[in-house]
């Protein structure tokens, strides 16, 4: 079958793709508790490019197709969404707590490719209202966004809250899942189209990254890290609280303002992924309000490299889909 997978790791930072190979792959086998999903779309994530680097990838796991979303045709025709979190088989209860968790491309086969298998509890059904595409983008990113909005940042209408990085998949998901769930969205980014698109997606301000904001937050939705950081913590009110669940500038601090976070008696929270039950919820949320993820392009998959090379770029606003 067609697939997009790492064949080798990058040999430079400079250059996340050389080990990047479009070719083809053996049909995957579901084992027994898996079912097979005939892909129709699959979105592009930065876990994408850290795994091209061997983050989260041993070598002795290569080739891997890459991916960890997906949405497509179950083994009885019906549409249905993938939740990309494996759990071990005998785990009950938040499966991002599973200590043996993975995602899919890490030790199971990835959603790049024309058939996914993945176990049967891992398949949402996909409403009619939304296109494989749209729903292809959900189960990373905006599920990510859900998780730290709404469980790990238990923010409620009303609450004003900070989104660092405006441009990327989840922060894209986090402006309008928390317009629509009733907050002050203030967005920051380097870049002035990035902050006038994050405007139109539903954030009430919008600033340059680390300007000084017009009032303390609620809370701090972080993607971004070491770039961000100071001016994350610096944002909240005294009590307030900062949900990580990524590092894209880097995972190293110059300075990780304790003595801010103990003094103000801020809450550092992280947050990984989602749940099935989440992403079901999601999936009913965009349903029935008619919210839409953000996508930035869709490219037939045998192009997944220029894909690949507008995340490593920076040159994206929302999600890159890719369609079979």
């Amino acid at each position: 079958m067609f697939a997009v997978y790492a064949d080798s790791f990058a040999s430079s930072a400079d250059d996340p793709l050389t080990g990047l190979v479009v070719g083809e792959r053996p049909d995957p086998v579901a084992p027994d508790g898996w079912t097979t999903v005939t892909v129709k779309a699959a979105s592009l994530n930065h876990h994408d490019l850290w795994s091209l680097r061997g983050v989260g990838l041993k070598s002795e796991a290569l080739p891997m197709i890459l991916g960890c979303d997906a949405a497509g045709y179950d083994e009885d025709g019906n549409e249905v969404v993938v939740h990309a979190v494996v759990s071990d088989p005998g785990w009950t209860g938040d499966e991002t707590l599973d200590p043996r968790r993975s995602l899919l491309s890490e030790r199971h086969q990835g959603t790049f490719a024309d058939k996914v298998v993945v176990p049967t509890r891992n398949v949402v059904p996909k409403p009619a209202s939304m296109s494989f595409e749209e729903a292809a983008c959900l189960p990373t990113a905006w599920l990510t966004a859900y998780r730290m909005l709404f469980t790990q940042g238990d923010l409620k209408a009303g609450d004003t809250v900070l989104v660092q990085g405006a441009g990327g998949g989840v922060a894209t998901a986090l402006i309008a899942l928390a317009r629509a769930g009733g907050l002050r969205v203030l967005a920051t980014s380097r870049d002035e189209e990035k902050r006038a698109r994050a405007l139109e997606l539903g954030a009430h301000e919008v600033f340059e990254s680390g300007a000084r904001l017009p009032v303390k937050v609620d809370a701090v939705m972080e993607t971004v890290g070491r770039a961000t950081w100071s001016h994350s913590i610096r944002a909240l009110r005294p009590g307030g609280r900062i949900v990580i669940s990524g590092t894209t500038s880097g995972p190293n601090l110059d300075d990780a303002e304790l003595t801010r976070i103990f003094f103000l008696q801020l809450s550092v929270i992280g947050s990984t992924m989602g749940t099935r039950g989440e992403l079901a919820s999601l999936v009913t949320l965009l349903d029935s309000t008619g919210l839409r993820p953000v996508i930035d392009r869709v490219l037939p998959m045998t192009d997944a490299r220029d894909g690949f090379a507008a995340m490593a770029q920076g040159d994206v606003f929302g999600k890159i889909v890719f369609t079979r």
